[in-house]
């Protein structure tokens, strides 16, 4: 099995309560004071209950002053591709390269369709995702001298500027489960941001390795290239359970999900350094 990570990672994940949003940043700084390395959140986009990702994001960035940023995933349909290449761009420089872009497809469509998007079967959105990737670079590429040319399926440039360049290469995470999505994530994406309550076994989780890894060599990748991401819940992050799915998976990074300040300081001071510990024993 391929080691993809010698160091190991943890972040959570904290659900945008729109009504308690002092509360939400609150546990975004917690998880920095922790020595916690990425706060995230969940983008519903349609869920009026949630405070708007983006618009969070950028004040947990000016809250904060070293964890990393990210959506859990964004929701690509309600996120025109182009206008979050730019979005992302504009919060890494303002946060000095904090920024990690995770995608998904969508998932829950007859909400999106109530936010006047069209519907997409599961193939169509997998290969709206992978214009998308392509479109997302193109923008941040200010290397390359001239406008933007695409004329996709799903997304069409014509002639957009590139740009701005963010501090930081921002790396693009996908939430991925069927084997087409494992494949795009290998030949297209900087990580693998899957839910362990979303896998019936941990052999899944293999299967799911297997496939990211073939696809990366495929298309001239190494699959230690590609970073492992895995979200958990509270009652998952047992440090003998996450030093099993660091060794035997290859899952460099864990976010956990909590909204509870107590417990998010228990990872850090507890479950962080336990499990480091152990997997740094079994590889010397």
């Amino acid at each position: 099995m391929t080691d993809y990570g010698t160091t190991l990672s943890f972040g959570t994940f904290v659900t945008p309560s729109a009504a308690d949003p002092a509360s939400t940043v609150a546990l975004a700084v917690a998880t920095e004071r922790a020595g916690l390395d990425l706060v995230t959140f969940q983008d519903h986009p349609y869920q009026p209950k949630f405070l708007d990702t983006w618009t969070l994001l950028s004040w947990v960035g000016a809250r904060t002053e070293r964890v990393q940023l990210a959506g859990d995933v964004h929701n690509l349909p309600l996120r025109p591709p182009a206008v979050l290449a730019r979005s992302a761009a504009s919060l890494d420089l303002l946060t000095g390269g904090r920024v990690a872009l995770g995608l998904g497809t969508g998932g829950f469509w007859d909400a999106i369709v109530s936010m006047g998007e069209e519907r997409r079967t599961p193939g169509e959105a997998v290969s709206a995702l992978a214009e998308a990737i392509g479109v997302i670079r193109d923008i941040w590429d200010t290397d390359t001298h001239g406008a933007i040319y695409r004329d996709g399926e799903y997304y069409r440039l014509v002639g957009a500027r590139r740009g701005p360049t963010p501090a930081h290469p921002i790396p693009i995470w996908l939430g991925a489960y069927k084997p087409r999505m494992l494949r795009l994530v290998g030949t297209a994406a900087d990580g693998w941001l899957p839910s362990l309550g979303r896998f019936d076994s941990l052999a899944a989780l293999g299967e799911g390795n297997a496939r990211i890894d073939a696809a990366a060599i495929a298309s001239g990748r190494e699959p230690s290239s590609i970073r492992r991401l895995l979200n958990v819940s509270l009652a998952d992050a047992r440090p003998e359970y996450l030093a099993e799915l660091a060794l035997d998976y290859g899952f460099d990074t864990f976010i956990v999900a909590s909204d509870d300040a107590n417990e998010i300081r228990r990872i850090g001071a507890e479950v962080a350094p336990a499990t480091n510990a152990l997997v740094a024993a079994a590889r010397h």
